[in-house]
């Protein structure tokens, strides 16, 4: 009996140890399987990934486009009155509740400015192909120029762009490629859009006027509670009598609208505020006469006044930017050594000066820069984008000299390969693109997520 009871308690022992064991061992799995779940579970790409849908928006848009171009064929007023009120009805057919369409979003960061070009073109909306078939620009030294192809590119296979863009040679008329860039650059944690802009009727040498497009891209970045300010080109004749009435044009036509953006100022002012590309090619004297309170056509103190931010390229330029009256300056080249303004080395100087001056600095970061597909003798200039290393090396200078803005070249400058839209590895019988391999194609959105959030915990101790 003594015998029985023994071998039946070690019996219950070993059973009692087996079952632990077995207990332990499926916690240890389930365990296990929690800690496989992504890092970043939640983010991904939840509405810049979303293209099926809009695939087959656009089929239905493009077949309404193109029904309505033969209607009016001829009638250029009505065939924008027409886009704009397919992309307004689009608009709010597709439109979610707002707060579902916040929950889903990181909040807009109104510190980070982000270039946007609207100029690209395609059969289906414009008639033909505008930008994407972007010409070889020649060397302007015939002996170099010699050496390197002519000609222009031709889409849709061959784009002028060292990349290709997912959504294609689009158009920036297209609805549902406008809404599908507010969506990256939402996703992205950005909050302003840097506008391309010529006056009305007048484009770059290579495009066709795209002012009456505003109005919609002011309509879709309201809907994803981005701003939208102005980057004023060189346009012919640019002097202070003319920006004063592109100025007046601009507040008195879009600067109602809820998306027009406006900048707190120290003094608690709410302001417009304007990028001047190329500020330089007019002398500080002209500039003195729009931007000075003493100047013969004084916008200061007016309905008008707004911040005016100027090019800086070479150093002696942030002299020329002071006496002309500006209110700062960015540098917006993606080229870490290409200028002094675009030399991350340069930017502690920078900031001292316009510190001492009352300007803002606003430096440019960008993911690399690549122009050979319009320029083929320009490689001295290539940036190549490390995987994401050159760009994330740039915030990080940017952070550095504490920036009330920083500015992003650019969303969709696809010519000089500093965009940070989407990117797809294409092959054709004539070329390989560059791509964002071995990342996703949104990688550079993600980053600019993350450096935006970066910014957003810096900035609250420099205030402290």
């Amino acid at each position: 009996w003594i015998l029985n009871y023994d071998i039946m308690a070690r019996f219950r022992r070993r059973t009692c140890i087996i079952l632990l064991l077995f207990i332990l061992f499926i916690c240890s799995i389930m365990m296990a399987l929690k800690t496989l779940r992504p890092d970043r579970a939640g983010f991904g790409d939840p509405f810049g990934l979303g293209l099926l849908p809009e695939l087959q928006q656009r089929t239905v848009l493009l077949d309404n486009k193109q029904n309505s171009l033969n209607r009016v064929e001829g009638d250029s007023v009505t065939r924008v009155s027409n886009l704009h009120n397919i992309a307004v009805n689009t608009m709010k057919a597709s439109m979610p509740p707002v707060n579902k369409l916040e929950e889903e979003m990181f909040s807009p960061n109104y510190n980070f400015h982000i270039f946007y070009y609207s100029w690209f073109g395609n059969p289906q909306f414009d008639g033909k192909y505008i930008h994407w078939n972007h010409p070889l620009l020649p060397h302007w030294d015939p002996k170099i120029a010699n050496n390197y192809p002519k000609g222009r590119h031709n889409p849709p296979e061959d784009i002028g762009a060292n990349f290709y863009p997912e959504l294609g040679s689009y158009s920036s008329k297209d609805p549902s490629v406008i809404e599908a860039h507010m969506k990256q650059m939402r996703s992205a944690s950005t909050g302003v859009i840097v506008l391309s802009w010529y006056p009305p009727g007048m484009a770059d040498e290579n495009g066709e006027p795209t002012d009456d497009l505003v109005p919609v891209i002011l309509d879709y970045a309201h809907k994803y509670n981005l701003k939208v300010t102005f980057h004023i080109e060189p346009y012919k004749d640019r002097d202070d009598r003319s920006m004063y009435h592109n100025v007046k044009y601009i507040i008195d036509k879009y600067g109602g609208h809820p998306a027009f953006y406006r900048h707190k100022t120290s003094t608690g002012r709410f302001l417009p505020m304007f990028y001047v590309y190329d500020s330089y090619v007019t002398i500080p004297e002209i500039w003195a006469n729009l931007l000075t309170l003493s100047g013969s056509q004084s916008i200061r103190n007016t309905p008008y006044d707004a911040l005016f931010i100027a090019l800086l390229v070479e150093e002696r330029h942030k002299h020329d930017i002071q006496r002309s009256g500006f209110d700062g300056m960015y540098t917006y080249f993606a080229t870490n050594g290409f200028s002094y303004g675009s030399s991350h080395h340069n930017w502690a100087s920078l900031k001292a000066f316009c510190d001492t001056n009352n300007l803002m600095f606003i430096p440019s970061v960008g993911p690399g820069y690549i122009d050979t597909s319009i320029r083929p003798w320009n490689n001295h200039n290539t940036r190549n984008r490390v995987n994401g290393k050159y760009y994330e090396t740039a915030f990080s200078a940017a952070l550095l000299v504490r920036p009330e803005i920083i500015s992003i070249t650019s969303f969709n400058e696809w010519h000089e390969g500093t965009q940070i839209e989407k990117a797809v590895p294409k092959r054709t019988g004539q070329m390989v693109y560059l791509d964002y391999k071995p990342h996703k194609p949104n990688v550079y959105l993600e980053l600019t997520q993350k450096w935006s959030e970066k910014y957003r915990k810096e900035q609250e101790q420099w205030l402290m």
